[in-house]
């Protein structure tokens, strides 16, 4: 439980570095949660949780991606190391491997 919960504030600074409101949020909610259900005994529910809160932190990882307004109508995004990609045009045919 423990683990899950430092990985969510560890990726929470990360995804919404520079971002105080968001972070803020974010940190309010992990905890808001974690309380809520720290009297929690059946081990059932305990592990669904913990599955429920990684699922969580892969999504905000792997999925979040932030912009800044710089003026009417412009956003300024900030992709992570992790999120750029290589971009690989759609082909209906698999390629061969070399």
């Amino acid at each position: 439980v423990l683990r899950t919960f430092k990985a969510l504030h560890r990726t929470r600074m990360t995804v919404f570095k520079d971002d105080d409101r968001a972070l803020t949020a974010a940190r309010l909610k992990i905890n808001e949660e974690f309380k809520k259900n720290k009297n929690e005994t059946s081990d059932e529910n305990i592990q669904q949780m913990i599955k429920t809160g990684r699922a969580v932190e892969t999504i905000l990882r792997e999925n979040v991606l932030q912009a800044e307004h710089v003026g009417e109508n412009k956003l300024v995004l900030r992709p992570r190391e992790g999120l750029l990609l290589d971009n690989v045009p759609y082909s209906d045919t698999p390629r061969k491997k070399a």
